[in-house]
């Protein structure tokens, strides 16, 4: 049975590497769907205060992840005398869908305040995207190659923790009567038309083959990087052999935390893997130092993000530069052998110096 279509945004959200960037890419297929992919105005609240926005806080927006260059969004056609962060963010992402009628974003940033987001969003959607968790770290190591963003100490740790934050958080949401739908990257990527038909119910709007293909999509606003090799590419990937890349410590305590889960949810989450590979699980002590620890590291992301809202511009242009140098000469190739950068590679490289900062 098809729902009627919402008023207000609709948000996709998953762990990191769990498969947002595909679901986003396939469901912008939808001549009714425009979604921003990692706008992530949520995440530089300081901006806005309970009486009024910042001045500059499409500059500092833009500095932080370039998400209006990225969108092709004029700063112009966004007032910067904003009331609050809701009316700011609804602003911009009904800018950017023009006369598709379902707006959002795509964020995995938001897994661990989905409240949050629907007390601030009154009639919002959440689409959520699972992932065997074991898959999403190998992933996260893999793409550390080309990003340092999943290089940076704990992106593990916070993955492994926050897919059962992610799992509190939507199961709070249900629970508040909330519109979400849930599926499965496994399935997406085996039977794409069968969970993308299943979206479209949800959204209101009719199914389109075109969500079950890559072809001809527009994949400008997402980063640049090897690590998004699949997602740009012309057909949908179910699989490929890899060397296995996950330490066996970290593998170890990914299996006990499945079989902790589920023990806990009736073998009914996770959905994959489908059967657990350990039989032990986690002690109350070690799951209470991992949730210290994960609080930890959240606490830090968040206070990135409120260095990004009120340090002089000046100073962050400096350290980004110096990021940018270290980077740079970490990876630099002998003079004669480096070619020279096109315009189009220079946009390249500082796209991907963006997606690092976070």
């Amino acid at each position: 049975m098809t729902n009627k279509p919402s008023s207000g945004p609709t948000f996709v959200i998953g762990i990191w590497r769990s498969g947002t960037s595909l679901l986003y890419t396939l469901l912008n297929q939808h001549p009714q769907i425009a979604l921003m992919y990692e706008g992530d105005l949520l995440l530089l609240r300081p901006l806005f205060s309970s009486k009024s926005s910042k001045r500059d806080w499409q500059t500092r927006w833009e500095f932080w992840n370039s998400a209006l260059s990225r969108h092709d969004i004029s700063a112009g056609s966004i007032s910067v005398d904003m009331p609050d962060l809701p009316t700011a963010a609804t602003a911009v992402w009904k800018e950017y869908a023009g006369d598709a009628s379902v707006f959002g974003e795509k964020s995995p940033d938001y897994f661990d305040s989905l409240q949050k987001v629907a007390r601030e969003f009154p009639g919002a959607q959440f689409i959520i995207i699972w992932r065997d968790p074991a898959a999403i770290c190998r992933s996260i190591i893999r793409a550390s190659r080309a990003a340092t963003f999943f290089a940076k100490p704990g992106i593990e740790h916070r993955a492994v923790i926050g897919t059962h934050k992610l799992k509190q958080e939507c199961d709070a949401l249900l629970r508040q009567g909330i519109p979400v739908h849930q599926i499965q990257y496994e399935e997406m990527v085996s039977d794409s038309t069968r969970v993308m038909t299943g979206i479209c119910d949800f959204l209101g709007i009719p199914f389109d083959p075109k969500m079950c293909s890559l072809q001809g999509s527009d994949r400008s606003a997402i980063y640049e990087g090897s690590h998004h090799e699949f997602v740009k590419a012309e057909t949908i990937v179910s699989s490929t052999e890899r060397a296995e890349v996950l330490p066996a410590k970290l593998k170890r305590k990914i299996d006990r935390y499945v079989s902790y889960w589920k023990k806990r949810y009736s073998g009914e989450w996770p959905r994959y893997p489908e059967e657990a590979a350990a039989s032990d699980h986690p002690g109350a002590g070690e799951r209470f130092l991992d949730d210290a620890l994960y609080r930890s590291l959240r606490i830090l992301d968040g206070f990135t993000a409120f260095v990004y809202c009120y340090a002089p511009l000046s100073w962050l242009n400096s350290y980004r530069a110096f990021k940018n140098r270290r980077h740079q000469k970490a990876n630099a190739e002998p003079a004669q052998a480096r070619p020279a950068k096109t315009p189009a590679k220079a946009e390249a490289l500082r796209r991907v110096e963006i997606s690092e900062l976070k």
